[in-house]
């Protein structure tokens, strides 16, 4: 069997966001597999631009990435107790594509941010954005890395055993999923 292919979906936009490290940290937990970080700079989502343009090309490959992926996971940091506007857009725009790439796809969820619940939050408003596109969520163990900025190493790596551990159940999980 070939490798799976994993997509990675980061709520935050900066190269050297913790969402991302979690990301990546999660795709090394995972194991063998083809893991490809997902552009979610995005314009915002107006209905005159769709109507005039049509779907962004950006916008048209996200929905390509994730039709052909085995697997997505999605970090999100917490802004204002809610998921980033970046991926809600990132969600608004995919939902506009003809063909939903979500039905039946299996997604983790997790998240990292600087207060004290690590995101849970966020996570919560994800998972009530993604129900209407049906996708398999894989429903815990949570991850919500708190104090993300102090929990990874200057590589990326994660320091916190316990978060590692949790990511590794979680990893496990989505792989049986998709097997």
């Amino acid at each position: 069997m070939s490798k799976h292919q994993l997509l990675g979906m980061s709520g935050s936009l900066r190269k050297d966001a913790t969402n991302r490290f979690l990301l990546r940290n999660a795709a090394r937990l995972y194991g063998d597999a083809d893991f490809t970080e997902a552009d979610l700079n995005l314009p915002l989502y107006d209905g005159d631009v769709e109507a005039a343009k049509g779907v962004p090309t950006k916008v048209a490959r996200l929905a390509e990435q994730i039709a052909a992926a085995d697997a997505v996971i999605i970090s999100t940091p917490e802004y204002n107790k809610m998921l980033s506007g970046v991926l809600k857009n990132a969600l608004d725009w995919v939902s506009r594509v003809k063909d939903n790439p979500w039905p039946g796809k299996p997604v983790a969820v997790m998240s990292a941010a600087a207060g004290r619940a690590g995101g849970d939050r966020a996570q919560v408003s994800l998972v009530s954005a993604m129900t209407p596109f049906q996708p398999k969520l894989i429903i815990g163990p949570e991850v919500a890395v708190a104090g993300s900025a102090s929990e990874f190493d200057a590589d990326g790596v994660l320091v916190n055993d316990r978060y590692e551990a949790n990511l590794a159940k979680l990893m496990a999980k989505l792989r049986a999923e998709v097997a």
